[in-house]
């Protein structure tokens, strides 16, 4: 299971879809993930809804140190295997895991340490919503050292070319996180309710399986690509290149996951319930952008491999040919939270009040959807061909425009808490139009004067 596979040959359509779809089902399975937390935690209220999603804002950021060896690993893997150099690539997939590991101990270590000034920043106002949340926050941060390394091993195997293993894997995760939450949850049986504390340890048991899955796999390989040895001594070079690679990208996200707290923070003042409404939201919008995103990571490999291989015409092909694909799904997701945005939110919430305010949120961010998969498709392409300061600019500039707009729209036009989805929503639209417009001006353009853009 645990082979690599070439991305430089083959019909462009075919070769990208194939990677493509076990990576979408990988992000379906992370966006699942989240949705049955947000399900069984729906089940004891707005407020628990609140805790996890005001403690979920941290394991956001911890993704955003997570991609500072997961781009690096994904499309140097990519590029080495691409130029036929398999010793280059496994050892840049050692330093990805080096850097994920020290980052994880020292990240973990300080959830751990400032929980409770963590968690007081949100002025939750309600003392056991904020207990709820620390409590939540402790646990995960706990074992934080799994939710670090399951995405660099899953984006190694992306870069090889081989998607489906990881699929399989993280659906092993996923399987033992739905059968552990109800449980866990509201208890069963000689097992006692645990209530958003058992949440978070059903998640951190699933994530340790996949840990525990992918060192079996890749120990007992046939490729010895994936027989990678930790314990060789650091190449602090390597690490460097990968940190320059992924820092673009990992600001971007740990700014977006900042401007989401502070944007939280504005949505403090209407109550627990629009915090639970922001945070069940964009679960439930991810229904999007973990699309987008699986597909992006397809790209960026496809890009990776065939830029390593000089095939810059395949390249071409491969981002229109994934274009195309995108603008169906944004289209289609636009339709279904438009039009079923209080079927969707019935499903986690009864509370009509919560629900009232999760389908203005739905509709709104509906406007947004198709551009939001355009951002994320040029991203992907932009990352494979390792020039991740574009979009990490574009999706900067714009995020941080949300503040202010936010401000504006809701207290100075009077729309209130729509007028913060609104600020999300034409900021995306921005970051789409721009991003696709760069991409046109330093890749399409350039290869089509030079028929090349080294």
């Amino acid at each position: 299971m645990g082979e690599k596979v070439n991305l430089t040959h083959g019909k462009i359509s075919t070769t990208l879809t194939k990677l493509a779809l076990p990576i979408m089902g990988t992000s379906f399975v992370q966006m699942a993930y989240n949705l049955t937390d947000m399900f069984w935690v729906g089940k004891l209220g707005s407020n628990a809804v609140a805790a996890v999603g005001t403690a979920g804002f941290f394991t956001w950021f911890a993704f955003s140190l997570i991609l500072l060896s997961k781009v690096g690993a994904e499309v140097f893997v990519a590029q080495h295997i691409g130029r036929g150099d398999e010793e280059g690539a496994q050892n840049y997939a050692r330093g990805a895991i080096h850097l994920n590991l020290f980052l994880a101990l020292v990240y973990g270590s300080l959830l751990i340490l400032f929980r409770h000034p963590l968690i007081a920043f949100f002025n939750l106002g309600d003392p056991s919503v904020s207990s709820m949340a620390v409590s939540y926050l402790a646990v995960v941060a706990a074992g934080i050292l799994f939710t670090f390394i399951n995405p660099v091993l899953t984006s190694i195997f992306n870069g090889s070319g081989n998607s489906k293993t990881p699929f399989k894997i993280n659906l092993v995760g996923l399987a033992t996180n739905m059968i552990l939450d109800p449980l866990l949850i509201h208890g069963f049986g000689p097992i006692p309710a645990m209530g958003v504390i058992g949440a978070a340890v059903a998640t951190v048991i699933a994530q340790v399986m996949v840990t525990l899955i992918f060192i079996a796999i890749m120990a007992t390989s046939r490729d010895s690509f994936f027989k990678i040895n930790i314990f060789r001594r650091i190449e602090t070079e390597r690490v460097r290149t990968i940190i320059k690679l992924g820092f673009p990208v990992a600001v971007q996200n740990g700014l977006f996951s900042i401007i989401g707290m502070i944007i939280a923070r504005i949505i403090s003042i209407y109550g627990a319930e629009a915090i639970a409404v922001q945070k069940l939201g964009s679960q439930i919008e991810s229904i999007t952008w973990m699309t987008a995103s699986g597909f992006s990571t397809a790209i960026s490999a496809f890009v990776g491999q065939n830029f390593g291989a000089h095939k810059h015409g395949r390249i071409i092909e491969g981002y229109k040919s994934g274009l195309r694909l995108m603008s169906f799904i944004g289209l289609g997701s636009t339709l279904l939270l438009f039009f079923f945005a209080r079927n969707l939110f019935g499903i986690f919430l009864d509370e009509p009040a919560t629900i009232e305010l999760g389908v203005a949120y739905l509709r709104i961010l509906a406007v947004s959807q198709w551009f939001s998969t355009l951002e994320i498709s040029n991203q992907g392409a932009f990352n494979g061909l390792g020039k991740t300061i574009y979009p990490s600019v574009v999706g900067v500039s714009f995020n941080l425009l949300r503040i202010p707009m936010a401000y504006f729209f809701s207290l100075n036009l009077g729309l209130g808490l729509n007028g913060v989805w609104w600020a999300i929503t034409i900021s995306s639209v921005f970051k789409g139009v721009v991003l696709f417009g760069l991409f046109y001006v330093k890749v399409l353009r350039k290869y089509k004067l030079q028929g090349s853009f080294q």
